[in-house]
């Protein structure tokens, strides 16, 4: 009888691949003969020849494989076997298919990688020990491994924020993996609280515009007693629940995130509301760049592993409270407030070694990198910078946030360099 089956099966996959193109069978038969991938078919982008979600296993302990797999999360858009293939390492969840600008911009096949411990690559038990970057680019170097059967040619990484920075760390536990890596965005800290952000804060823009984000402040905090009552009819409106910080202590943390959130998305100075504005129209503007909903227990709890990674070997940042004297009710004065809240039953153990020899790795022999950044990004503050010794590309385009940080906003200049530059590391050629 099991011999029936497996000949069934064998006769229907057979059937089904006859059924379908040349192209999207010959992938598909590549697919079936992996170790350790199971997939299913998923619409195709534009362009490209077929796509799939898959599930990769992978070990929760790559040093000790007996304790236990879970399943990874990863999406493959297939193009061409004669094609370099990308990398994308994500920093979090990945719920769905997207295609990276680079995918396109040198016509590769692209594996979409969503990080362990996020979204559906998480073990039955969240055993926090396992989460680190060791583990994580051990999980991106065993798709590599499986992947390099069927994909041949050239191979590019690349990420954006956290994901930047789970491509740098790979290429450091990894060099050989890849040929070319390309983090967006990337900050690459050093502290647990982070002081390069507080001179970024001090400095970017205009000192005007940086008046008018220090009133908006002063604002919200001297007018908490009318500010605190509407929040909580917000808060109750939008079923937002306060239970791992109080709604008072969320507020006082939105109050003191807003510079930061600001830059990095990028916001108007023009816009920023002045003290003739109503107090409702400034609370409305603040929470649109800084809402409290970050704050709250769904905001947190999304957060916990990338929490744990900050607090354990990433970095991050504080709020400097010492502009607030007798303003802040909720939260301590001394030390600073951290923006780290940690998954229950853990604890913060940040030593910084890792980030600091990766920072020397990376100054001494990180070649094949292209960095690309927007300088009024808060988080440009952390950003590798130049050191002479490589052949890294370096791109702070001027003016430009977090999220615009892009190719497809470069000037003419800027991308005819980095075009040349991929061209020439990847011997392809880009239209």
């Amino acid at each position: 009888m099991k011999h029936l089956r497996l000949t069934l099966f064998v006769f229907c996959f057979a059937k089904m691949l006859v059924a379908q193109p040349a192209a999207v069978a010959n992938i598909e038969t590549a697919l079936f003969n992996l170790p350790d991938v199971s997939f299913k078919k998923i619409d195709s982008p534009d362009g490209f020849e077929a796509a799939y979600e898959l599930k990769v296993r992978q070990p929760i302990d790559h040093k000790h494989p007996e304790k236990g797999y879970f399943y990874q999360k990863v999406f493959l858009t297939h193009k061409g076997f004669d094609r370099p293939t990308v990398i994308c390492t994500e920093g979090y969840e990945r719920p769905t298919n997207r295609v990276y600008e680079l995918t396109r911009l040198i016509n590769a096949n692209q594996l979409g990688v969503e990080h362990r411990y996020f979204g559906e690559s998480k073990p039955e038990k969240l055993d926090y020990q396992y989460l680190n970057l060791e583990q994580a680019t051990a999980d991106l170097h065993h798709i590599n491994q499986i992947f390099r059967e069927i994909y041949k040619g050239k191979w590019v990484s690349t990420g954006i924020s956290k994901g930047g920075q789970t491509t740098i760390y790979y290429r450091y536990f990894y060099p050989a993996d890849v040929d070319v890596s390309v983090p967006y965005v990337a900050p690459l800290n050093m502290e647990l609280e982070e002081k390069r952000i507080y001179t970024f804060l001090d400095t970017v823009g205009t000192a005007e515009c940086r008046a008018k984000i220090k009133a908006v402040q002063m604002r919200m905090l001297k007018n908490r007693a009318e500010v605190l009552p509407k929040l909580q009819w917000y808060a109750k409106g939008a079923g937002w629940k306060f239970t791992r910080l109080s709604l008072e202590q969320a507020f006082e943390y939105a109050v003191l995130e807003y510079p930061f959130s600001f830059w990095q998305l990028g916001h108007d100075c023009a816009k920023i509301p002045n003290e003739q504005v109503s107090l409702d129209s400034t609370m409305s503007h603040m929470l649109s760049v800084s809402n409290i909903d970050f704050f709250g227990d769904e905001g947190i709890s999304g957060y916990h592993s990338h929490f744990y990674q900050a607090g354990d070997e990433m970095g991050y940042y504080s709020y400097r409270t010492d502009e607030f004297k007798g303003l802040l009710k909720a939260l301590p004065m001394k030390p600073n407030p951290s923006a780290i809240f940690m998954p229950p039953g853990t604890t913060t153990s940040f030593e910084g070694e890792l980030p600091r020899k990766v920072a020397k790795w990376l100054d001494d022999w990180g070649n094949n990198f292209i960095y690309i950044n927007g300088d009024s990004d808060t988080w440009s503050a952390t950003a590798v910078r130049p050191s002479g010794k490589t052949n890294a590309l370096f791109f702070f385009m001027p003016k430009t946030d977090h999220g615009r940080a892009r190719i497809k906003n470069m000037t003419k200049a800027e991308r005819e360099k980095l075009v040349g530059t991929l061209e020439k590391w990847l011997g392809v050629e880009i239209e």
